[in-house]
């Protein structure tokens, strides 16, 4: 129609692998919001998965946003968000190129390793673990003097948990390095263009439950959207996560603390603008920062949130914020809901699961996703990072959902065809020139999972 205002146009940068892709963009759809994709493929081989998106390389981001700028000389871009780590600070370079409400690039960068974001958090005064780093031609013997016991030894750019180890004493540090530089010097990982893959951080490990914070920034100000418990304790040697509710359970007062700690990181951290994904380890009422992202919590769990009278999901709430349409302001439901990321009991490959039909029948249970595909392989952690699928739950009160998730988790029955090789310690990923058939059946653009 002539004279009508073009749509706004929404630019989703995330990991070709990402489970979240797809509904972010319903979302914007829904909303009269055209969508454009960049994901670190193969560009060598062009439109491979059939979304026309953008071919980046997250770990060289003013590149990444050079192409971006490129593209919005040709269709204009309202909003760039960030689905998962590695596109956080090329959504930062792109946003600052083009004008775009973000965070700045500084900010991001904090963000990049997890152990910049230390020192940051560390030399602004914030509660963060004893920490060093070391390099893995470094003689393990020359380390182990300055290793605090019990510690936990982590990659300084991974997610999802993956590659976090603890260890107690001499020999469990010596072990834990061996596997976690397995894990990052495996084919799949050397050929993902990460960065910083060559070091490990090692931290005090920090007794006591575990928290997350979802959040969304506007101008610096932090709102809090939820704080999710962690109901199962996360004690090691490996932390895969399972359980996340909300509303907390934690006293008010002990919540304050964490929406301070919070905020207060996020101003060390020279973050502004968008989502917030953080997590917190409560030590005798004090929040310890374990990490800060800025994007939204992965895999399917941004389901586990609704707000408004419309019950919009989170999708929408961050893509109204991003876009400045009305309504990101709404606030969370009353009813408390929750998830479960379907741990993986071993690393095999995944024939079936039975028991879906009893395990949705549950009482207060939603939704039940299985999102790993028949006949793939699976890792269990620590060199694992995707779930097997996701469980949703609803009812009046926390302990209700946590009851019913654990139930309908207890229904299902997983059967593996197989054991993976031990030589194996990293999953196989599409690369370039794969197959167009490996995408998972999840998402058609990317799936990336927390």
């Amino acid at each position: 129609m002539a004279g009508a205002s073009q749509p706004k146009r929404l630019l989703i940068l995330s990991s070709k692998l990402g489970y979240q892709s797809r509904s972010f963009a319903e979302a914007a759809r829904r909303l009269g919001a055209e969508v454009a994709f960049g994901t670190d493929r193969c560009r060598k081989v062009d439109n491979l998965w059939g979304d026309g998106a953008l071919a980046l390389r997250f770990e060289n981001p003013e590149a990444a946003a050079e192409a971006v700028a490129r593209l919005a000389s040709e269709t204009p871009i309202d909003a760039v968000l960030a689905l998962g780590d590695q596109p956080t600070l090329a959504a930062a370079h792109a946003a600052a190129r083009l004008g775009l409400t973000g965070n700045p690039v500084e900010g991001a960068w904090n963000c990049r390793t997890k152990l910049r974001q230390r020192q940051v958090l560390r030399a602004a005064g914030l509660p963060v673990p004893e920490f060093f780093a070391f390099r893995l031609d470094e003689l393990l013997e020359e380390i182990l003097p300055r290793v605090p016991f019990p510690c936990v030894v982590k990659p300084l750019t991974l997610s999802a948990s993956q590659g976090v180890v603890r260890a107690d004493n001499p020999a469990a540090f010596t072990a834990a390095v061996g596997r976690v530089r397995a894990l990052i010097q495996s084919p799949p990982l050397t050929s993902s263009h990460r960065t910083d893959l060559d070091r490990l951080l090692v931290e005090s490990y920090i007794p006591g439950r575990e928290v997350a914070v979802e959040g969304l920034m506007t101008a610096g100000r932090l709102r809090v959207l939820a704080v999710f418990d962690k109901p199962d304790p996360l004690e090691g040697p490996f932390f895969e996560e399972t359980i996340y509710v909300t509303p907390s359970r934690l006293p008010a007062e002990v919540q304050s603390a964490i929406a301070d700690c919070a905020a207060r990181s996020v101003a060390a951290l020279g973050l502004t603008d968008g989502p917030l994904h953080a997590e917190f380890r409560i030590q005798e009422g004090k929040p310890w920062v374990l990490e800060l992202q800025p994007r939204p919590i992965g895999g399917l769990c941004a389901r586990a949130l609704r707000f408004g009278p419309d019950r919009i999901g989170l999708e929408e709430l961050l893509v109204r914020h991003a876009l400045g349409f009305p309504g990101a302001g709404a606030e969370r439901e009353v009813e408390a809901s929750g998830v479960m990321m379907i741990p993986v009991p071993r690393s095999g490959i995944f024939d079936c699961v039975d028991g879906l039909d009893e395990a949705r029948a549950t009482p207060a249970v939603t939704e039940i996703e299985i999102t790993a595909r028949r006949h793939d392989p699976v890792l269990a952690w620590p060199e694992g990072s995707s779930y097997l699928g996701f469980i949703f739950a609803r009812a009046q009160d926390p302990a209700r959902v946590e009851q019913a998730l654990r139930q309908a988790h207890a229904r299902l029955r997983f059967v593996f065809s197989s054991e993976l090789p031990v030589e194996h310690p990293a999953a196989p990923r599409a690369g370039c020139g794969e197959s167009p058939r490996r995408r998972p059946a999840a998402a058609k653009g990317s799936r990336a999972r927390r």
